[in-house]
């Protein structure tokens, strides 16, 4: 868990509320004073309604209403909670991202820098290449693709040496995927890296054949070393689609080998399916070389970790999209280690090497200054895949209002999900296209927070986070807090 910062003015207390783990904070009298005299006594009816029917009482929900252009000392259309610290699961992305279009700048690029050490002759490098990671969050197949057939522009056809790869820009601790929440092979528990190929996962494509009685398999990116199988069984005619991934009865435990002892349903059609890599420290590496080799390049040697050279040039520079398009799959998609590619960038910025530490650090320095007194998140990785993050409805609120006024306001609305339109609200029942909003969802935790377009014409911010047992009910309360908020007249 991580402690408050001394600067905050606050006593917490844990407690306990249905089960769940909760903070209760004792701020200001004279704060407090003025949040209960802004707060209607009473939450809207629907959403009273909506509470009961999910069987989640009216203490597991935050929520905060507030005019997007009003200022700090504007009264909120609604707060409920709005001062007690929660888990905000995905949402916590919109701190992050929202500091990081302000201290990067949309602009913002990362560059991965490749060098080649020895002399090329007849396409052939005597020497080595070195790949140098700088945290780029979308370094994926295409990309990668890219970057080998750049280095065969340098007129090298086969490397007679080593493929290096230098990964020191990050200085962040060994990570168990499995330890979250047990699904090690889920993409969104793959870790942070300065050399981040692909979110660290292979993506399987099955393609059925009816006439041949098989679905036809494609890995991206392809790896060296491993053996993949290349087809697999038709189920019976007719079967459902029902559970295609436990009918396919994978093997993937061996970071060298993938199997299937099962049939895949023709009914399904085509379907993919992204798996995180079993060897997560050597994915790069497979990556690397085995992309090499598909594009037709030889390599005598071997690809390892290392670091480059002093005072060796960059043959040339692979630039990453600009950031303004990363926070849009960031935000969009809640993309998580995408999130903390990002976090990570704020340190790597500041003190040339990125920790967790370091982010933290330069997020505080960063809401002192822009957001004030509202109180300071607890960021933990600023992905919001966290049990320990912690945020309150009325600081996220804040910080809403005073992006609406920064000049990074449009790219960072233009990065959030449009409820019933697409991203992770594309089959919201809220109504189609009048909110922005980011959501967040966790075992216990559910969540949204940015803008509602209101039929008055106002803007207003809407955070609302469920923090229960039961939370995963809660789609519907939140929903009816979207709708209560656009229907102002």
């Amino acid at each position: 868990m991580f402690l408050f910062p001394d600067s905050w003015r606050h006593f917490a207390l844990r407690g306990a509320l249905g089960g769940v783990a909760v903070w209760f904070v004792l701020a200001g009298a004279a704060g407090t004073a003025q949040a209960q005299a802004a707060a209607p006594a009473l939450l809207p009816p629907e959403v009273e309604a909506a509470l009961g029917r999910a069987k989640l009482p009216r203490e597991a929900l935050s929520v905060m209403v507030v005019d997007a252009q009003g200022g700090k000392s504007s009264p909120a259309r609604l707060a409920h909670r709005a001062q007690m610290p929660v888990n905000p699961a995905s949402v916590m992305k919109l701190v992050t991202t929202y500091a990081a279009l302000e201290q990067l700048g949309p602009a913002y690029v990362w560059n991965t820098p490749v060098y080649v050490q020895g002399s090329v002759q007849d396409g052939s490098l005597r020497g080595n290449v070195y790949i140098q990671g700088q945290g780029d969050p979308k370094l994926v197949m295409e990309r990668l693709w890219l970057l080998m057939r750049r280095l065969q522009g340098q007129g090298i056809q086969v490397i007679v040496g080593d493929i290096v790869l230098d990964r020191t820009a990050f200085d962040v601790p060994d990570h168990d995927p499995a330890r979250f929440d047990g699904e090690p092979l889920r993409p969104y528990n793959a870790a942070p890296d300065a050399l981040l190929l692909n979110y660290k996962s292979s993506v399987m494509t099955f393609v059925p054949d009816s006439a041949a009685g098989l679905a036809r398999i494609q890995y991206d990116p392809p790896l060296a070393g491993v053996v993949r199988q290349a087809t697999v069984a038709l189920a019976a005619p007719g079967t459902e689609c029902g559970d295609w991934r436990g009918a396919l009865r994978a093997e993937l435990a061996d970071p060298a080998k993938v199997s299937f002892q099962g049939v895949y349903p023709a009914t399904c059609g085509e379907r993919v399916w992204p798996v995180a890599a079993v060897d997560p420290r050597g994915f790069a590496g497979r990556a690397v070389e085995g992309m090499w080799r598909e594009l037709g390049g030889k390599l005598t040697g071997s690809v390892r970790e290392g670091k480059v050279p002093p005072g060796l040039k960059p043959a040339f520079v692979a630039t990453s999209p600009a950031l303004s398009e990363v926070v849009r799959d960031v935000n969009k998609y809640s993309n998580n280690v995408m999130a903390q590619q990002v976090f990570l960038t704020l340190a790597l910025q500041k003190n040339g090497v990125a920790t967790f530490d370091g982010a933290r650090e330069a997020l505080r320095q960063w809401w002192l200054s822009r957001i004030g007194d509202a109180e300071l998140p607890l960021a933990d990785n600023g992905a919001g895949l966290s049990r320990d993050a912690r945020l309150t409805a009325q600081a996220l609120a804040r910080m809403l209002q005073v992006a609406w006024v920064s000049p990074v306001m449009p790219e960072l609305v233009a990065s959030l999900p449009i409820s019933g339109v697409d991203g992770t609200l594309r089959r919201s029942q809220s109504r189609v296209g009048t909110a922005h909003l980011k959501t967040g969802s966790l075992r216990d935790v559910m969540a949204v927070a940015g803008y509602v377009h209101a039929a008055s014409g106002r803007r207003y911010v809407l955070v609302a986070v469920v923090n229960h047992a039961n939370a995963g009910a809660a789609r519907p309360v939140l929903d009816s807090l979207v709708d209560w908020t656009a229907r102002d007249q």
